[in-house]
């Protein structure tokens, strides 16, 4: 079982791929990733099964949670209920968050 983990490998995992996102840790009770997007790019996440919890590593942006929309910057956190509608938009920086589910990340 491994229990470090460096964002950093995964950062750069995300850049050289296809994908937004990677999901590092999937447990059955808890999921942790890390988020990027670059300026312009869509975030085209669904509501989830679980609670899920974001941390701002750098960049800017919103975070629309029902019909609200939050500010972003580095160093705030932010809780999305399980099944609800949330996304990502309008950040002129890359994006990089940290994200955490109460379940697994399915």
């Amino acid at each position: 079982m491994k229990f470090e983990y460096d964002t950093n490998d995964y950062i750069r995992k995300i850049n050289k791929g296809n994908s937004y996102f990677d999901t590092f840790l999937n447990k059955e009770n808890l999921a942790a990733g890390i988020l990027i997007l670059k300026p312009g790019e869509e975030d085209t996440q669904l509501p989830h099964d679980s609670d899920e919890m974001y941390y701002i590593l750098e960049g800017d942006g919103f975070l629309k949670i029902k019909n609200k929309d939050y500010i972003l910057k580095k160093g705030k956190a932010f809780f999305v209920p399980k099944d609800t509608k949330h996304y990502f938009f309008g950040n002129k920086k890359k994006l990089s968050v940290l994200y955490f589910f109460g379940g697994p990340d399915n």
